[in-house]
């Protein structure tokens, strides 16, 4: 069953294409990377999913209706996504933002119920925060803080979950507890995750299928296996490598030597 899916998506900005005949179709409980260099379209294929931006031609579907012709509660509850760039006051504390994700099920005017409570600490949980409600984020580890927000992303009890470089700006250990975090919730909770990665080896060792898109289009998809030859390295990320397989993970991996 497809989850989410957009058939021949074109986005311009001005008289730049950013995205050419873009076609993409995530499964229920997968885990999908989109890689590929500095301007090849990536974060604004995950905004086009999300609804972020309206495509100028082509469509976005969600369990088979168009994106654009559902309310925006709908989407919320279906799908939640956080942005590489995030938006909060400093002095917010970690039980508060994480309430956030509740907001798209409550009425107009209504406040948290005791359920929307009870998930909101549930959320923080699963994501590893007891004892850290009080906090605030501007207190937080880069790991920390990135938690918090998958938390609120978490409290929204998505089926989709779209990531914009979670590991950005995070320290090597911080990127891992946070793509274990991706994984583990992708695992017992069956969420399907979407997300832009920068790191090629990451999205190896941590996707089912890897879509790489280069000046606007899908350059390749497949499994990471069927993904990361020494023809992609070259003709995409202008490197030569070593290409290996970590046999504890069964994915493959590389070690660049030399710059095309």
């Amino acid at each position: 069953m497809i989850s989410l899916e957009a058939k021949n998506l074109t986005i311009k900005y001005g008289k730049k294409l950013a995205l050419q005949g873009v076609d993409l179709d995530v499964k229920t409980g997968e885990i999908i990377s989109i890689i590929g260099p500095n301007g090849s379209g990536k974060s604004t294929l995950l905004k086009a999913l999300s609804r972020c931006i309206r495509p100028d031609d082509g469509e976005v579907r969600l369990n088979g209706k168009d994106i654009l012709k559902l309310n925006n509660k709908k989407i919320a509850r279906e799908m939640a996504i956080l942005p590489q760039v995030k938006n909060s006051c400093s002095d917010i504390e970690v039980e508060n933002l994480v309430s956030y994700g509740r907001y798209p099920h409550l009425g107009f005017g209504k406040k948290l119920t005791r359920k929307d409570r009870e998930i909101v600490q549930w959320a923080i949980e699963k994501t590893g925060l007891l004892g850290y409600e009080n906090r605030y984020i501007d207190t937080l580890s880069g790991g920390e803080r990135q938690r918090a927000w998958i938390a609120m992303a978490l409290a929204q009890r998505p089926k989709i979950l779209l990531l914009d470089e979670p590991t950005t700006y995070l320290d090597i250990s911080y990127q891992i507890e946070v793509l274990e975090l991706i994984k583990e919730l992708n695992t017992s909770l069956d969420i399907t995750v979407v997300m832009v990665l920068h790191d090629i080896n990451q999205a190896a060792r941590y996707s089912d299928h890897i879509y790489v898109l280069n000046s606007g289009k899908v350059y390749k998809y497949g499994k990471p296996k069927d993904i990361i030859r020494d023809e992609l390295l070259r003709e995409i990320f202008r490197i030569e490598a070593h290409i290996y397989k970590d046999e504890i993970n069964q994915c493959p991996y590389f070690i660049p030597h030399k710059i095309i």
